[in-house]
Order: C-alpha cells, then structure tokens, then sequence
C-alpha cells in the first residue's frame, strides 16, 4: 500500500500577527484567512529494508537514515523528522522501514504557510498509515508542537489550523493555547467576486519569517505600545472583514487591506521595505485599493485588491516592474487536509 495526503495551502485576509505569543496570550488574537488551491503533498511507501528515507522532490534534498525511534535533528529535513520523531514517541512505533516523499506547491519563505501545511500534511500521511485517530484540532495542536516546541521554530498558530481544517475561517487564539476555529459561511457569489478581484504576487524573494515574528514578539515582551497598539488594530480589521465578507461588501476589501497594511508596518521592523513599498504604491496607482504582504512580511508573496477588472492594469505594472515576479491563479477551497491509500 501507498499512504498519501495533500493540506492548502493559506491566504491571510486579516489579523495576521496577533496568533503570535505572547500577543495573543496577553490579549488574545483573531484571525480570517482562506485556503487557495495551493497544496503540500506527502506521501509514505513502506519498504523491507530497516531504512528511513526522506526525499523533498521540490527542493532536490535527500537523506537516508537507519530506522530507529529518534531521528537526530540536524538541520536536513527537519520537519518531516521532527514529525516522525513525535508520532513515535507519542502514538505508535513504525511497523517498518519506509520512504516519505514530499513537495510544495510554493517556496519556502512565501508567506503562504508552506511550511506548517507541510508538517499537516506529513501528520496526515502518517495517521492514514498507522490508522492514528486523530481530528482537525488534533492534527493542527501536534503540528503546532512539533515546529514550535519540539523544533524550536518560530512562528503563529494560524497556518497549521487553516491546513487542518481548510476553507475561510475566523480563528480566536487566547491563552493556554486554547484555539477555535469558526468556519463562515460565506456566498458562492461573493468568494467568486474576491476570486476575481484578487491578484496573487510572488516578488521572486524569500525570507526569514523567524527573524521577523521574533523582533514582533520581542516587541511585545519589552512593551512596545506603538507595536502592540498596531497588533490590536490588526485584530479589529479581522473584525471588519469578517463583516464584509459575510455581508457581501466585497469591494470594501480593498480598503480594509489597505488599512491593515499600514499597521502590519508597524508590529516590527522587517515587515516590508523600499521594494515591497514600491510594489504597493505602483499598484495602488494602477486602480487597486489595497492588498497586503502575506506572512510574516520581508518578501514571499503579496496580494492587491483590484475592483472593475484594474487587475488587468495592476498585473501589467508590476509586469514592467519586475521580470522576475509571477503571478499565481487564486481559488478558494473548502477541504483541509485529505489522506487516502492505494
């Protein structure tokens, strides 16, 4: 048998930054984001001989291991190790030796929480193997675990919580790590319009989501008032486009990612800089009314609201502006993470 599994990729809406510690401890955190049809993919092939292979087809990495219950955490592969290492310890001991192969539909460092989707989908491949039980709150919580604890990983809540479940989801995050996950129901009509009228931008640049959701949480912890005053902001734009969407007041988007895009500037420093300012005025001047660096910022992917068919006059602006940026096709999804044999 063959064991495989596929979670989404995500798209922050609004709010992203407050499902950070200790923000969201302290004052807690909202968040609205939707899975896009973007996804990660793992898949388990069990073998005879005692071996551990892990292979990331997109990223041409390879490492074989002798099979045991703890693989060392040595900078190769980690994630997919990090999650065999927790199963084991936690669940259940392989009955085998077993090759796991991975890919991304997205790079890492792009700001659409290709990583977390990741370890989703490598818990998820594992569960259909070893017939583990577990729910989209189970799965989301481990994952949570396994880069932020185990790992050492910095980082948010939301991502692992939106591959889990999927769809469009208002998240809550308070403290003792207590989470919810609020599906809307949102139109048909009004998710085809936001379809239509977002422009999804890879900048052809990466980052270091660490360093920067770092300096935000050390912010935080030394009492930044202008920075945690932004983090509350951000919250009540989570608010306001949760009312829009559900209301069917599309073209307010704009303007609420344009309003959340001024105070995400402000939570730490690295969050944009001249080149991704450039890119924003220059679509704004083209007829968008506001978009937004996904993730934690510094580079990856970022999205412009474009109302009356301008996205066609935004995509050709940033066109001349960069000839290595690319465009990426926006669809909404409803499932999170999937896992099946054959």
């Amino acid at each position: 048998m063959i064991y495989r599994s596929k979670a989404p990729l995500r798209i922050g809406l609004a709010g992203g930054g407050t499902d950070v510690s200790p923000y969201c401890d302290d004052f807690g955190g909202v968040v609205l984001n939707a899975t896009i049809s973007l996804f990660a993919y793992a898949t388990i092939e069990p073998i005879t001989e005692p071996t551990i292979i892990i292979e990331a087809v997109d990223r041409g990495e390879k490492v074989v291991c002798p099979l045991t219950d703890n693989l060392e955490i040595d900078g190769r592969l980690n994630l997919a190790k990090g999650v065999y290492n927790y199963i084991v310890k936690n669940y259940s001991k392989v009955p085998s030796g077993f090759k796991i192969t991975t890919t991304v539909d997205a790079p890492a460092g792009s700001g659409l929480g290709s990583s977390s989707t990741l370890v989703v989908a490598i818990i998820g491949a594992f569960c259909e193997w070893l017939k583990l039980p577990l729910g989209e709150y189970d799965v989301a919580r481990i994952a949570y675990e396994i880069e932020r604890v185990d790992l050492g990983m910095a980082g948010g809540k939301q991502d692992q919580y939106a591959a889990a479940f999927g769809g469009v989801n208002f998240m809550e995050f308070h403290s003792n790590h207590e989470v919810v996950v609020n599906p809307l129901r949102i139109k048909s009509e009004y998710l085809y319009e936001l379809e239509n009228n977002l422009l999804l931008y890879f900048t052809a640049t990466s980052r270091v989501s660490s360093e920067i959701i770092e300096a935000q949480s050390k912010n935080v912890k030394e009492k930044n008032q202008a920075s945690i005053d932004a983090m509350h902001h951000l919250k009540e734009q989570a608010q306001m486009m949760k009312e829009a969407m559900l209301k069917g007041n599309i073209d307010q988007i704009g303007e609420i990612l344009d309003f959340g895009f001024k105070f995400k500037k402000q939570m730490a420093k690295g969050i944009s800089n001249p080149t991704l300012d450039n890119y924003y005025e220059v679509a704004l001047k083209a007829g968008a009314t506001g978009g937004k660096i996904s993730g934690a910022g510094g580079g990856g992917f970022m999205m412009f609201y474009c109302p009356a068919n301008t996205r066609y006059a935004v995509q050709k602006v940033l066109n001349e502006l960069s000839e290595h940026g690319e465009f990426k096709p926006l669809r909404f999804t409803h499932e999170g993470l999937v896992t099946w044999s054959i």
